[in-house]
């Protein structure tokens, strides 16, 4: 339809002629109006200004038409049926303001559509939209549903490696005596070692495929629109290369250009941190009001605005309203991380500790993934050359932040505790690390687990009971125990009340001792030394700290029925790995610590090597142990052993009967000494040509030549006195080559003489 002009145009007169057809006109107005001049035919120019005007008459509806006589008009020979099908034009239409106005209309009718489509720009059927929906409709197609079947191989996967390292390891301590559990132990391990194997291999195919599928689709949707903009390029520069891009914008628009409700309905309700979106202020004061932390009506006070680190982490600092403590949110962990759409490890909720901290104050750090899954790096030992310093800081290891956390064990006592597998052994290879390449202390290791954890430190040990045996972990507590007495007896001769770094550099006897002890439990439990165990070990922990005696216990569960209380509560440093319950998690960090926000029960399974840290301030701290491979302890421990070698604090070997007995400094003791060194040479000089051989018996000239080399005036008769024979014993005996049997002491008589004296075995 074409819009005409209503009002009167008097500017214009240069119009054609208009041929008026009677019976056919617009509606007739009432007014009289004076007669319009005859129509029809070519006017002269002095008439163009009344033909003007009768036009714009006719077109405004106010020319009245006269009757019209039908006979006449039949009279007239005019074929009406001259006229084609073509619609009746007027003539002025095709003159140059017609077709002006023809151009008016179609501006203005575009112009109304522009303005349409700026308006629906802002709607969700706007091209930018549309184009948004395309490509994550393309991206969709893209990832496609394999994931899914890929992530349940990978969950199988997960669960039987689990069980065969269960397997694999229940196998290999199960002793050989008991041949029928040790037979169904191995072919288990053999069948779950399987079995996983079967999981991990479906697992790697179904990521392989996959992966296939995802590359050829990725090719398929992303190929066209990137050869598009690269040919543009190429073809006419910048310009092509706009025109390729507005091409592949017009493709994603197209692929988006109907809205699907479903796609809208399920993020149009509730949005969280865990669905990509930002953090922002309004959603704090959702997520704690979901947890109930405030009320409805509350709002969070936002001290540093939530920000985004290099890590992918999201941070904050908040007040919480009036009367609200920073505890009660870190009670409510588990109701935030639901309400922020993520896992209960990835949020950390702690009291600000910076300047103007406040009881109402509160750090929110948010990971992006769950954190301590990835592969841990190198630990900070590996690169260091010179020798460590156990007086001062110990690296442990890096927090959910990624900053190196560092703690000093001077005068302090630790107990590390977790699930089976939580990590205890790697973590407490961080501290036995630091204290082996700190050549000045004393390594004082027992392992009661005796699975061989701590066999790579023995050389390095002055006591090592590697065994799991009470009964000789009981005796090393004893000498412990001698050895804190005379370490304050020096203390009190010096006139100090505990050691220092100076007075341990000055006097060796207060070096630092470090008493590891890993399985607490199976020495505790014992029902003959159990008791006696503990008490010494209450002891030290209590005494030892200002001796320079440290003391570390690790183990399992540390309940009571494990760990009396009275030693429990001593232990001042606690490192909570993964728990099973929180129950368990507060014997380890302290009664209440659960219900305060620290469990170790959130820390997922993956996070091995991750636990709760108490030692320095008023929170536990989340923190992963740096990671230390077999054949980077082993390095460790050859650079540990070459620096006690240059400082000569390598530890002594058990020492020879020969050795004890010139300890003894005298005289007696250094024949004796002598004598079992000659009994040795000669049995050894005999095995060498008989693998069997044994010298029980020498002659006396032999024993007495050989005193006299020594250094020893000692005669015949003297040596008689010494060595008490009995009767059988002083029988003559031949030997080598001499023709006459001669006089001889036999070595049961020595070793006899060397126990009565001295009460020294061999």
């Amino acid at each position: 339809m074409t819009e005409m002009p209503t009002g009167p145009r008097t500017d214009r007169t240069d119009l054609a002629t208009v041929t008026y057809v009677h019976g056919a006109g617009p509606a007739t107005e009432a007014s009289p109006l004076p007669a319009a001049p005859a129509l029809g035919g070519t006017t002269e120019t002095t008439d163009r200004a009344e033909v003007v005007e009768s036009a714009r008459r006719v077109l405004e509806g106010r020319v009245t038409p006269g009757p019209v006589d039908l006979e006449k008009v039949a009279d007239l020979e005019v074929d009406l049926d001259a006229f084609d099908d073509r619609p009746l034009i007027p003539a002025w239409a095709k003159s140059a303001e017609g077709w002006a106005m023809y151009g008016g209309v179609l501006y203005r009718s575009r112009l109304r559509a522009y303005r349409r489509w700026v308006r629906r720009q802002r709607t969700d059927r706007g091209h930018a939209a549309q184009f948004k929906r395309g490509t994550r409709r393309v991206q969709d197609w893209v990832v496609g549903f394999e994931g899914v079947q890929t992530q349940a191989l990978a969950h199988q996967a997960h669960i039987a490696t689990k069980e065969a390292r269960a397997a694999a390891r229940a196998a290999r301590y199960t002793p050989a005596l008991m041949k029928k559990k040790k037979e169904v132990a191995v072919r288990e391990a053999d069948r779950t070692q399987t079995v996983a194997m079967q999981a991990v291999t479906a697992h790697k195919k179904a990521k392989q495929y996959r992966r296939n599928l995802r590359t050829l689709r990725a090719g398929a949707a992303y190929g066209p629109p990137l050869t598009a903009i690269g040919a543009g390029y190429l073809q006419a520069g910048w310009f092509g290369a706009s025109a390729g891009a507005l091409a592949t914008f017009a493709g994603g628009a197209f692929a988006g250009r109907h809205v699907i409700t479903e796609e809208t309905d399920w993020s149009a309700d509730w949005r969280s941190l865990g669905d990509g979106d930002p953090m922002t202020a309004p959603m704090l004061d959702q997520v704690f009001q979901h947890a109930k932390v405030i009320g409805n009506d509350e709002t969070l006070h936002i001290v540093q605005m939530p920000m985004l680190d290099a890590r992918g982490a999201w941070s904050a600092v908040v007040d919480l309203p009036p009367g609200i403590p920073a505890k009660k949110a870190m009670r409510s962990l588990t109701e935030v991380a639901g309400a922020l759409g993520v896992e209960e490890a990835q949020v950390s909720l702690t009291k600000s500790k910076g300047k103007g901290a406040r009881a109402g104050r509160l750090e929110i750090y948010v990971s992006k993934d769950l954190p301590f899954t990835e592969a841990a790096d190198a630990g900070p030992l590996v690169a260091l050359e010179a020798a460590t310093n156990f007086w001062g800081r110990i690296a442990i290891g890096p927090d959910v932040r990624g900053l190196a956390i560092s703690i000093s064990v001077v005068e302090r006592s630790g107990l590390i505790g977790g699930e089976p597998g939580a990590g205890k052994s790697a973590s407490g290879n961080v501290i036995l690390l630091a204290a082996a390449l700190d050549p000045r202390v004393i390594l004082w290791l027992a392992d009661g687990k005796g699975g061989g954890d701590l066999e790579p430190f023995e050389p390095l040990c002055e006591y090592f009971e590697g065994d799991a045996d009470p009964e000789a972990f009981y005796e090393m507590l004893k000498a412990a125990v001698a050895d804190m007495k005379a370490r304050y007896a020096l203390l009190k001769k010096l006139g100090k009340r505990k050691v220092t770094e100076d007075l341990a550099n000055k006097y060796p006897l207060l070096r630092q001792k470090l008493l590891w002890v890993d399985e607490l439990m199976f020495y505790t439990t014992d029902d003959e030394f159990g008791k006696k165990i503990t008490k010494l070990l209450r002891n030290l922990v209590s005494r030892g700290r200002a001796a320079g005696i440290i003391t570390f216990c690790a183990t399992q569960k540390p309940g009571s029925d494990v760990v009396d209380t009275s030693l429990r509560d001593l232990l001042s440093i606690r490192w909570a790995l993964r728990c099973t319950t929180p129950e368990a998690s507060d014997t380890i960090l302290g009664k209440g610590a659960a219900s305060a926000g620290y469990s170790a029960k959130t820390i997922e399974p993956e996070m091995r090597g991750a636990g709760l840290l108490w030692a320095e301030g008023s929170n536990p701290t989340l923190v992963r142990a740096d990671y230390y491979t077999d054949d980077q302890v082993e390095l460790l421990l050859k650079r540990a052993w070459d620096l006690r070698d240059a400082a000569g604090t390598l530890p002594e070997g058990p020492k020879s009967l020969a050795d004890k007995l010139r300890d003894q400094g005298e005289d007696d003791a250094q024949v004796l000494a002598v004598l079992v060194d000659v009994f040795n040479a000669y049995d050894q000089e005999a095995k060498e040509e008989n693998a069997d051989a044994a010298v029980d018996w020498l002659p006396g000239t032999v024993l007495v030549d050989a005193l006299k080399a020594a250094g020893l005036d000692i005669t015949p008769e003297k040596l008689a006195r010494l060595v008490v024979r009995e009767d059988a014993e002083k029988k003559k005996r031949t030997w080598e080559d001499s023709a006459s049997a001669l006089n001889g002491y036999p070595l049961a008589a020595v070793l006899r003489t060397v126990q009565a004296k001295y009460g020294l075995t061999a």
